[in-house]
């Protein structure tokens, strides 16, 4: 983990900020996602609004896929781009609400925690009408685990 985040900072350093996004932009995420502690597969879907220049708000859900019963995740994060080049590097922090239940079927086990959602991301064009979405996500409700998201969004 400590390897990683100096991986991060060297990156961030030698990057150069260029324009910003547009404000009233917005782009639609296909997500996969993958939970680095527990194993656990996910596939979700995002809306991302550039509210502000360099700032964009995306909300998404996730179903996730643990071993045992079922699990979903609605987040709410506030991204704030670094870089708004070609390589959009960004730094987002926000809320997360996820619903586990480890016995579907049975009344009363669905449980539900929230909690704050830190990480930073790049969205990388592939062709004008499509970009690679990356992200390293932590989120601190539950098992407190880090998420690798990965995608595909789409400009509207």
């Amino acid at each position: 983990m400590k390897k990683l985040l100096l991986l991060l900072l060297i990156g961030f350093g030698t990057i150069s900020l260029t324009q910003a996004q547009t404000q009233g932009e917005s782009r639609l995420h296909a997500l996969g996602q993958y939970g680095l502690r527990l194993n656990e597969p996910g596939i979700g879907l995002g809306w991302e609004y550039f509210f502000a220049e360099k700032f964009g708000f995306m909300p998404n859900y996730t179903r996730i896929f643990p071993n045992v019963g079922n699990a979903s995740n609605f987040s709410a994060d506030l991204r704030y781009y670094l870089s708004t080049g070609k390589s959009q590097v960004y730094a987002m922090t926000g809320y997360s609400l996820t619903s586990e239940n480890p016995q579907p079927g049975s009344a009363g086990t669905r449980r539900n925690q929230s909690g704050a959602n830190v990480g930073v991301g790049a969205v990388v064009p592939i062709v004008e009408w499509v970009a690679l979405s990356t992200e390293f996500k932590f989120q601190s409700q539950g098992f407190r685990q880090t998420y690798f998201r990965f995608g595909l969004a789409f400009p509207l």
